[in-house]
């Protein structure tokens, strides 16, 4: 009997080829998308969870107040790691790192300027799950000026020599330029981490060069990470943590200032809110979104199915009849049908995990991630895979088969069965409910669209184009020559203006905690972001003030005694207007003096966020120039540049990028955000399509003889189209009813994670309704001008 049902479901197949072709094409598809997703989301929740001992690492994050810990930074002080070890016997190790460093490293003939390393204590080995090639973990970083590579920064030194024991000489980095001796090679942060490297150099490198710093509570360059006992208690934990503030912080200082709490490696990627971070960081409402994406293809991919199994009932009625007369009861007639639809899902699920096969090379370009064969073949996703078509194939057969094999034999053999009229309304539903997806992600994809747009184009507030940014890397010989380089670059034809600063907008930038007198003549304490810069920066790049002046060279004690803020510090330090804080005293890092400026608020951070407070004070050091081009022909400009370099700084390698592009670089996942949810979009109105597709050929099939009579009656080509289309294009018009709320609440809870977004216009919806309607007309318009363009002698003799 077995046998006999998958003969059928075969001959039915091959019988029907069109429904055929759409229904296992439009499955595979959706399958194949599902799958996709599922790897994306499951790469997403994967990371740190390498780590063996990640259920008991934590790390430490720092609150502006001990009463409000809703804001927090990653990025804190040196002192609290040791002390919290030496106060809580359940915190059985702590792994301080550095702020991400970047160091000039030379050997032999091989010179590469390191941006992505850290200085990292000794227990970095033993509380990560990060295993060492060669060298040993416990000792590694334990020394002043030890270094350990990862194997592929290893190769690019030292090719197939044994690095251990071989000398790298440093130049530029936070500590004191020296030698480093390779005491150690790791295998290659795997990708899935929430910070990653390329190389770590020994804590003690940086204490040699800055020994006050790891004792100073009010100095911010730390990451600081916690390895707890297994019974750890969090709540207990975190009820002694004012106690230990008390203990540590000195009276002197504003104990309400500062707070700390834990964050569970767990949470860093996917759930942390925290500023600063040492790495990138996910997006949960994105997995949400594109697991809603993968649910809407797998279930459009099933519509499709029930659609055209429904709407041929009756085509296959005689069949069943037969079949009840001869002795077959419901049952079989069920388990047959059934059997029909699981040939047909397995068959799609084949070709689409083909389709995966095939598609992981793009998707791992698409997304940034490594996708692999053997990410496909694990046994779990295999039995989720074939699990999620077996259910397919029983939820998108059940109401084909409980239809059909409920006939009655009688009225169907007499000639007095007609179609249900609840089964016209069902394929109605589901078509309203396919299409109200569709104009949803089309309406979507506009939103995400604008919204990106809005982001690239938005006034910064600054002028960030044509701006050419060369890194020096605090070099020193560069910094002691600093006016004579510049003057060299600002005397180039194509090279309007020069600035230094420690950073340019879009990079790193510390904080500083700054007292400055309030309105009451009070001096309080605040942590504003800083930048370091020249007297030419606010000019170069023409950032506006508000009230005040700028640094100028007509004033030297502008480099000793003056700052500038912006419009969001006079906010934060409690003044209501600029020109009230003018001449206020400041005390900073080491300096005081009078604010001499307010600079008009500019975005120097992502629109993700809002402007912070941000003081700019004058200082003879940095990191980078920033070069204004005039030119347009940048190649030309740039060998020019790069020629200069080579004989003003012939010992540094010429760094460089553009600074509009460095910044768009902060919006890489919103730009890989909108290339999958543009595609994963498409598809899923493509296989909407398909499924319209086959419900207009057979609706055209079934109204043959109609068409027939309508044409002998003297009916247009047009007539006929109209006739068969307005059916279709009423319920794309329904939909577009239920799409517009559905759409604008999921996209408005999307925009909500930009400080700076657009407002949803009516206009978007009437946009995404209109190339619904398209669409839908263009998918069953080549059907309908076939239907009518048939000769209507031969509608007439089909029976």
């Amino acid at each position: 009997m077995f046998k006999n049902y998958l003969k059928i479901a075969w001959r039915n197949i091959v019988k029907n080829k069109v429904y055929s072709i759409i229904n296992i094409g439009g499955l595979a598809i959706g399958l194949s998308c599902f799958l996709l997703i599922t790897l994306y989301i499951i790469k997403e929740l994967s990371y740190d969870s390498y780590h063996e001992k990640g259920d008991q690492i934590y790390r430490v994050l720092h609150h502006s107040s001990s009463e409000d810990t809703s804001s927090a930074w990653v990025w804190g002080n040196a002192p609290v790691g040791p002390a919290l070890k030496a106060d809580f016997p359940e915190i059985l190790e702590k792994v301080q790192f550095s702020g991400q460093s970047a160091i000039l490293l030379k050997y032999g003939e091989n010179a590469f300027q390191e941006n992505d390393c850290f200085y990292a204590d000794a227990a970095a080995f033993d509380v990560f799950s990060w295993p060492l090639i060669s060298g040993d973990p416990a000792m590694a970083l334990e020394a002043p000026y030890s270094i350990v590579l990862t194997e592929t920064t290893a190769k690019k030194y030292f090719g197939d020599q044994d690095p251990l024991g071989k000398v790298i000489e440093g130049v530029g980095g936070r500590a004191s330029d020296g030698n480093y001796t390779v005491t150690g090679v790791m295998k290659d942060i795997p990708e899935n981490s929430h910070f990653s490297f390329d190389l770590l150099m020994s804590m003690g490198s940086f204490y040699q060069s800055r020994p006050a710093i790891f004792d100073w509570w009010g100095y911010v360059d730390f990451y600081t990470y916690l390895l707890v006992s297994e019974n750890f208690d969090e709540k207990v934990f975190n009820s002694k943590i004012p106690s230990f503030l008390e203990k540590h912080i000195e009276e002197t200082s504003d104990e309400d200032f500062y707070n700390i709490s834990l964050e569970s490696l767990g949470n860093i990627y996917l759930h942390s809110e925290a500023d600063r971070q040492p790495g990138i960081i996910g997006s949960l409402s994105n997995i949400y979104i594109f697991a809603i994406i993968g649910l809407f293809i797998l279930i459009i991919a099933c519509i499709n199915f029930m659609n055209l199994s429904t709407a041929r009932s009756l085509e296959r009625a005689k069949e069943v009849g037969v079949r009840k007369v001869i002795g077959a009861n419901r049952k079989g007639l069920i388990y047959q049908f059934f059997g029909e639809s699981l040939v047909l899902v397995l068959l799609s699920s084949v070709f689409g995990l083909l389709l995966v096969f095939l598609a992981l090379p793009w998707m791992s370009n698409l997304t940034g991630l490594r996708f692999y064969a053997h990410d496909v073949i694990e046994i779990q996703l295999l039995l989720f895979f074939f699990g999620t078509a077996i259910l397919t194939a029983f939820l998108s057969g059940s109401y084909p088969a409980l239809i059909l094999s409920g006939f009655k034999p009688v009225s169907i053999l007499r000639g007095t069965f007609r179609k249900s009229p609840q089964g016209a309304n069902l394929r109605k539903g589901l078509v309203i409910f396919q299409f109200s997806l569709s104009i949803a992600l089309i309406a979507s994809t506009i939103i995400v669209y604008d919204q990106l747009g809005y982001l690239f184009n938005k006034d910064m507030g600054f002028d960030k184009e044509q701006q050419l940014v060369l890194d020096f890397n605090w070099d020193q010989d560069v910094i002691s020559n600093m006016e004579t380089i510049k003057s060299e670059f600002k005397a180039m034809p194509n090279v309007t203006s020069v600035s230094m600063s420690r950073t340019v907008p879009g990079s790193h930038f510390p904080a500083a905690g700054t007292t400055v007198e309030i309105a009451s003549g009070e001096m309080k304490t605040f942590s504003p972001y800083i930048y370091e810069v020249d007297n030419d920066f606010i000019p170069h790049y023409n950032i506006e003030m508000v009230a005040g002046r700028a640094f100028s060279r007509d004033f030297p004690t502008d480099s000793i005694g003056s700052l500038v803020i912006n419009e969001a510090a006079v906010k934060a330090f409690g003044y209501s207007e600029p020109n009230e804080i003018i001449g206020k005293k400041f005390d900073q890092w080491g300096r005081q003096g009078t604010i001499i400026g307010v600079a008009k608020d500019f975005n120097y951070l992502s629109l993700h966020e809002e402007i912070a407070p941000l003081t700019l004070r004058q200082v003879p050091y940095g990191q980078y120039f920033s070069l204004k081009l005039s030119s347009n022909d940048y190649y030309a400009t740039v060998s020019k540049i790069r020629q200069k370099w080579a004989d003003l700084v012939p010992h540094r390698p010429f760094l460089y990028s553009f600074l509009d592009t460095s910044f768009n670089e902060q919006y890489q996942a919103d730009i890989r955000f909108r290339k999958l949810f543009t595609i994963f979009s498409f598809l899923t109105i493509f296989i909407a399509c398909l499924g319209l597709f086959g419900l207009v050929t057979y609706s055209a099939l079934q109204r043959t003889k109609e068409i027939g009579i309508r044409k002998v009656l003297g009916a247009e080509v047009t007539n006929i189209i109209a006739l068969i289309s307005k059916d279709f294009i009423k319920l794309v018009g329904v939909a577009l009813i239920v799409a517009i709320p559905f759409s604008w609440f999921a996209m408005d809870q999307w925009l909500n994670d930009f400080a700076y977004r657009i407002e949803i216009q009516w206009w978007v919806f009437v946009l995404a309704g209109m190339l619904a309607l398209f669409i839908t007309f263009f998918t069953i318009s080549f059907q309908a001008i076939k239907a009518a363009l048939v000769n209507p002698i031969k509608s007439l003799r089909t029976e």
